[in-house]
């Protein structure tokens, strides 16, 4: 992500859950409500996923609250939304979701240009004792710094 983007939310727990090996950046096709809503801050990326049907992405399970100020064109918050990425990124995608047990995780939403942009981490889950060295790791790296800056 470049200069003057907005970020709106992001999914911490995406990276303590899951090895992201490649990120992409992807629309989001939305209806008018959303956009105020997501403007807003108001959608929880926690338990949200992406995946291909079709040679089309689309992301699941990301919940978005209706818009206060909206009315009868307020959708569901939890509905299927499509992803728009370039046909030889889904291609691509396609074939490591397919073959070598990746996931497509929403890292966080923010704006760009005015846009409604998300970035999609290509991602491989980690199992418990590698979140536990990274954890070892963090908080050996915070005594450090605790040390470093107590001496200073």
């Amino acid at each position: 992500m470049g200069e003057g983007n907005k970020i709106l939310a992001s999914n911490r727990k995406a990276r303590h859950n899951y090895f992201i090996e490649e990120v992409y950046e992807a629309g989001i096709e939305l209806k008018g409500t959303e956009v105020k809503s997501i403007r807003a801050g108001k959608l929880n990326l926690g338990d949200g996923y992406a995946s291909v049907d079709n040679e089309e992405v689309f992301l699941r399970q990301v919940h978005i609250s209706p818009y206060e100020q909206g009315n009868i064109f307020n959708v569901d918050p939890l509905r299927v939304r499509k992803l728009l990425l370039h046909k030889q990124e889904i291609r691509k995608l396609i074939g490591l979701i397919n073959q070598q047990g990746y996931s497509l995780i929403p890292l966080s939403v923010y704006l760009k240009r005015g846009k409604v942009k998300v970035s999609i981490g290509l991602a491989k889950g980690k199992k418990l004792y590698d979140k536990r060295h990274d954890l070892a790791k963090k908080d050996a790296q915070r005594r450090i710094q605790r040390e470093m800056s107590s001496r200073y």
